[in-house]
């Protein structure tokens, strides 16, 4: 089963271990603006993110506020990966809490 992480949380990961952090949001949203060194997760992807990512390492899902990133942390998890995670309220609360930690590709 997924857990739900809150940004405080994340942020200690990201400073205290290797994690993935994945962003399921649409792919302008993603380039507008995400979570510093996370990945755009979507159809084309998914498959390579299971084939390539380390099972043991923890994978953390974003989206808008933390409602589609529940149902995608769960598949993951049933995809074989040990700790999966859905960041609550999603980018939306991430990039007030931490906007030094938000990058964007525009």
């Amino acid at each position: 089963m997924f857990q739900h992480i809150s940004p405080q949380q994340l942020k200690e990961k990201i400073d205290n271990e290797s994690i993935t952090i994945v962003d399921v949001r649409d792919a302008n949203s993603y380039f507008s603006g995400h979570i510093s060194n996370a990945s755009l997760l979507d159809n084309k992807s998914v498959a390579d993110l299971i084939a390539n990512t380390d099972h043991d390492q923890p994978v953390v899902v974003c989206c808008y506020h933390g409602n589609s990133s529940q149902g995608a942390a769960q598949y993951l998890f049933e995809q074989g990966f040990k700790q999966t995670f859905s960041l609550d309220g999603g980018f939306e609360v991430w990039k007030i809490a931490f906007p030094d930690l938000v990058e964007s590709n525009v």
